[in-house]
């Protein structure tokens, strides 16, 4: 039987719809089609293509179909997009921003976009100058420049339609995260939790760019925006101005929070959902108290900004346990009944399942070595910290696990709904620690500890994992020798994929975690993979390499290895990592012949 074009098309949104993720609506713009038009493909924050062409009998084929540099050599963490014919990449600072043409052979350049950021802002971004990528919303690319603009832009000419001025460098603030489009609103979060900088969630007007919202993460319920709506599930979380009396004396002006990780929504609810990041500075002994609303996780109605709940992982962060890991929003069948959960596998080193519609939690549980605490109270909530790793000023405390950069970092994970597995890259890292006073002065560090990293139980330094949320445990693991700083990809295919420091480019079978396939890049990978149609109708999977960021700061900042307290210790887990992989920023993309 010969199919028209058009009975294929809608044989192929039939199929997208009866695959859909569990969470994510018709109305999302991600379900239509072989498009990408957001970090995470989609609202719910899966990573989950619905394309099947490539498998896991014929993934072993895939062949580069066209490469692409985008000029700069620092750490690329993004993801591109792809909206029709056309892909877009933002590159790190200074924030290039690339259409391809599809139609074409090669996939030649369009337009090139040159935001044009203050270069000063380099000076003052934690773990290196990274972007996290862009969002499509009717027609425009909206995307973020490192000294805190965010900037929409015309998709089909590159003509710039708004910039927005949204933090100030010289207070030691920037903007790295990928903005999100829901209703009509660009969510756009600031970095900082290194310089004491107070974190935020910006809304802005899609058509004008004029701010329609702003949430702080401390200060008081005015301007965390907690009123009548906000409905806690546990009781630690209640009260009034709790942003300022869970603070020492005026600390939570300078006490972090930053929204610098993804944020998903669920129409459903009608509640978008984001992690708030590590209070300043990292020295405990300086900010007695709970420290709300950092550490934790807060859900907010997008209209107006209201929060609805909060639910602290880390209270009184100890270890630079931002929660700002990625929350992916499922329904699941637990005990026999129906939940809606949000998954957040968080830098404390559990995997928490979460009601989505309260904040309760339904299970939290180890997914990677931990000596820093000994669990989580589901009737309470509360996080029972191990006396014993806890940060004491003059006195080296070791083998804290996981280290600073959590169990997981901001590298995302993917939910596939045909397996039921969440797939998790990871480090395997602990450390030792000394804390300090540190004194608070604008734009400069503010952090107060010295640091040096190390392998965790077996030596290896990264981990890739499945995990089952309904069995409540590990599917399957890789070990890998340096932090699993990618992102991952599911596909409907049963193929993941997720890059190594190293830069090899792998695919496993997403039932039982067996290499299928690798190809080696020009540079170590910790980009975002995306999978998409190409107007020949073919699947397609794209991957930035570049070697960058935290884990990858020693080759991107040219550290010295003798230096094991560089980028907050990090170089001493990755002092051979040079010799491994060098400096790139380049596109690859693949198919089957």
């Amino acid at each position: 039987m010969t199919l028209s074009k058009t009975s294929i098309l809608f044989s192929a949104s039939i199929l997208a719809l009866a695959l859909m993720p569990p969470g994510v609506h018709a109305a999302d713009p991600a379900v239509n089609d072989g498009n990408w038009p957001m970090a995470a493909k989609d609202h719910a924050n899966t990573r989950y293509s619905s394309l099947n062409q490539i498998t896991a009998s014929n993934v072993k084929d895939l062949k580069p179909a066209f490469t692409f540099s985008t000029g700069v050599l620092r750490g690329h963490e993004g993801a591109p997009l792809v909206v029709g014919d056309t892909m877009y990449i933002v590159a790190p600072y200074p924030n290039y921003l690339y259409a391809l043409d599809l139609k074409q052979p090669g996939a030649p350049m369009k337009w090139r976009f040159e935001p044009k950021p203050n270069a000063s802002s380099q000076g003052v971004a934690c773990c290196d100058v990274v972007n996290r990528g862009a969002a499509y919303s009717d027609g425009r690319i909206f995307f973020n420049t490192l000294d805190n603009q965010t900037i929409a832009v015309d998709a089909k000419s590159g003509k710039e339609v708004w910039r927005a001025k949204l933090g100030d460098i010289n207070a030691g603030e920037t903007i790295t995260m990928a903005p999100l489009v829901v209703k009509g609103r660009v969510l756009v979060g600031n970095s900082g939790g290194e310089m004491g900088v107070r974190g935020w969630l910006t809304a802005l007007d899609a058509a004008t760019g004029k701010q329609v919202w702003r949430a702080y993460s401390t200060g008081p319920d005015r301007d965390v925006l907690i009123g009548e709506s906000y409905k806690p599930y546990y009781a630690q979380d209640r009260g009034k101005d709790l942003g300022v009396s869970s603070w020492p004396g005026g600390a939570w002006k300078i006490g972090g929070g930053n929204v610098w990780g993804f944020v998903s929504y669920d129409a459903e609810t009608d509640l978008v959902y984001y992690g708030t990041g590590n209070p300043g500075p990292w020295n405990p002994e300086q900010r007695p108290g709970a420290n709300k609303f950092t550490s934790g996780i807060f859900a907010r109605k997008p209209d107006t900004g209201q929060a609805a709940w909060f639910y602290q992982m880390s209270p009184h962060d100890l270890h630079d346990y931002d929660g700002v890991n990625e929350n992916v929003l499922v329904d699941l069948t637990i005990d026999g009944a129906q939940r809606k959960v949000l998954l957040h596998p968080d830098r404390n080193g559990y995997l928490y399942m979460m009601d989505r519609r309260n904040g309760q939690v339904l299970s939290a549980t180890p997914y990677v070595h931990i000596t820093t605490s000994e669990g989580v109270d589901l009737q309470t909530g509360a996080l029972k910290y191990d006396t014993k790793t806890e940060p004491r000023a003059g006195e080296v405390v070791r083998n804290i696990c996981p280290a600073s950069p959590g169990g997981k970092d901001w590298q995302p994970s993917a939910w596939s709904p045909r397996t039921q597995l969440l797939y998790l890259p990871h480090q395997n890292l602990c450390q030792d620690a000394a804390t300090s006073q540190a004194s608070y002065i604008a734009g400069t560090p503010y952090v107060g500890a010295d640091i040096k990293m190390h392998p965790g139980p077996g030596g290896h330094r990264g981990e890739f994992s499945a995990w089952d949320p309904v069995r409540n445990t590990k599917a399957w693991s890789i070990k890998e020798n340096f932090p699993v700083w990618s992102g991952a990809l599911a596909t409907a295919g049963d193929v993941v994929f997720y890059g190594t420091l190293e830069g090899w480019f792998k695919a496993v079978d997403a039932k039982d975690g067996r290499l299928l396939w690798q190809f080696k890049t020009g540079s170590g990978i910790i980009g975002q993979p995306i999978s998409y149609r190409g107007p020949d109708g073919k699947q397609y999977i794209a991957v930035l390499s570049g070697v960058g960021g935290w884990a990858g700061a020693i080759v991107a900042g040219g550290l010295d290895a003798r230096d094991g307290t560089a980028a907050n210790g990090m170089v001493n887990a990755t002092a051979d990592l040079p010799q491994q992989t060098g400096m790139g920023g380049m596109l690859y993309v693949f198919a089957l012949p």
